[in-house]
C-alpha cells in the first residue's frame, strides 16, 4: 500500500479517465466474494459443547460466504448473488440459520442517471419491492493505492445509513432481563471504507455502492467485507440488465421495519420453542 500526494494522484485519476467507454453497448461483469464474520463471544445456548459450538459457527460462517456477480454499463447495474447448489447438512444452527432462511435478499438494480434504485426481497414467502434512491455518499479521497489483481485501486472512505437485521444479536443467559423493545428502529450511520480503480471509469460497485471515478473494487463495512475476484470486460454474450418488478413495493426504512418486526415475533416463538412467527399475517406492513 502506498500513500501519494492527493494532488498527484487526482492526475493519475484524470490520465486513466481519459481513456473513457465510448462504445454505445459497452458492458462489463465483475465477480465479488462477500464474507461476514460473527460474533462468537458469546455464541450458543448455554450448556453447548465446544464441538456442538464449531460445527453451527462453521455452518453460519459458510452461508455467510457468498459470491455476487454485478453486470454493468455506464448508466446502469444489476447485482445477483450467483447461484449455488445448497450444501447438505444444512440444519441445526438455530435461531440464526432460520433467520437467514426466511429473510431472502434478491437482485439489487442501481440506475445513477435517475439515482433509482429497486431490489426484490422476500420475509416469510412474501415478496417485497424495495423503490428508493441510491444512498448519497460523501466520499473523502485519501490518496492511498493499492494493487488488486492487475488493478491500481485509490481508497475512499465515506458514511452510510445501516439498513438490515443483525447477525450478531446475542441471546439473553437465563436469568438475565430481556432486551427492552425500541419503540423505532434507530437507523445507525456507519463507516466504510472502499478501493476503486480509475482504470475501469464507471461510477459503480457493489450492492448499493457508487459514486466514485472508478468502479469500486473493495468494500470493508463493519463486518462484513466484499472483494472483487475476477472482471470480465465486453463479455462476447452481453447480457441484460433488467429492471426487478415483482413483490410488493415499499421503501428501504419500510422495509426494514416490517423486517425487524418479523424477526421480534420469531424470536419470541423461538423462545417459546417455536420457530414462524405465528398467523402469517402479523407484521406485514
Amino acid at each position: 500500500m502506498k500513500q501519494l500526494p492527493l494532488k498527484i494522484a487526482m492526475l493519475f485519476i484524470v490520465l486513466l479517465m481519459s481513456n473513457s467507454i465510448v462504445a454505445q453497448d459497452f458492458q462489463g461483469k465483475a465477480y465479488y466474494k462477500s464474507k461476514t464474520t460473527i460474533d462468537m463471544a458469546n455464541f450458543g445456548r448455554p450448556g453447548m459443547d465446544e464441538e456442538q459450538k464449531k460445527r453451527i459457527a462453521a455452518r453460519i460462517k459458510s452461508a455467510l460466504e457468498k459470491t455476487f456477480i454485478l453486470t454493468f454499463n455506464k448508466s446502469e447495474s444489476i447485482y445477483k448473488e450467483e447461484e449455488t447448489l445448497d450444501a447438505p447438512g444444512g440444519g441445526g444452527g438455530g435461531f440464526r440459520t432460520m433467520m437467514m432462511g426466511n429473510f431472502v435478499d434478491g437482485n439489487q438494480y442501481k440506475n445513477i442517471q435517475n439515482r433509482s434504485f429497486l431490489q426484490e426481497r422476500e420475509v416469510f414467502g412474501k415478496k417485497f419491492l424495495i423503490k428508493d434512491s441510491i444512498p448519497s455518499f460523501e466520499w473523502k479521497m485519501t490518496g492511498e493505492t493499492k494493487q488488486i489483481g492487475q488493478y491500481t485501486c485509490f481508497k475512499a472512505i465515506g458514511k452510510k445509513i445501516k439498513y438490515g437485521l443483525d447477525v450478531n444479536f446475542r441471546r439473553p443467559r437465563p436469568g438475565e432481563e430481556q432486551p427492552e423493545e425500541q419503540p423505532e428502529p434507530k437507523l445507525d450511520e456507519i463507516e466504510v471504507v472502499v478501493w476503486y480503480t480509475p482504470q475501469i471509469p464507471v461510477s459503480q460497485g457493489p450492492s448499493d455502492y457508487w459514486g466514485l471515478p472508478g468502479l469500486i473494487l473493495e468494500v470493508n463495512e463493519g463486518r462484513t467485507t466484499i472483494l472483487c475476484s475476477k472482471i470480465v470486460m465486453n463479455p462476447k454474450e452481453k447480457e441484460g440488465i433488467k429492471v426487478p418488478s415483482k413483490g410488493k413495493e415499499v421503501s428501504r426504512a419500510e422495509f426494514d421495519e416490517i423486517s425487524k418486526k418479523k424477526m421480534q415475533e420469531m424470536r419470541e416463538n423461538f423462545r417459546r420453542g417455536g420457530g414462524r412467527p405465528g398467523g402469517g399475517g402479523r407484521g406485514r406492513g
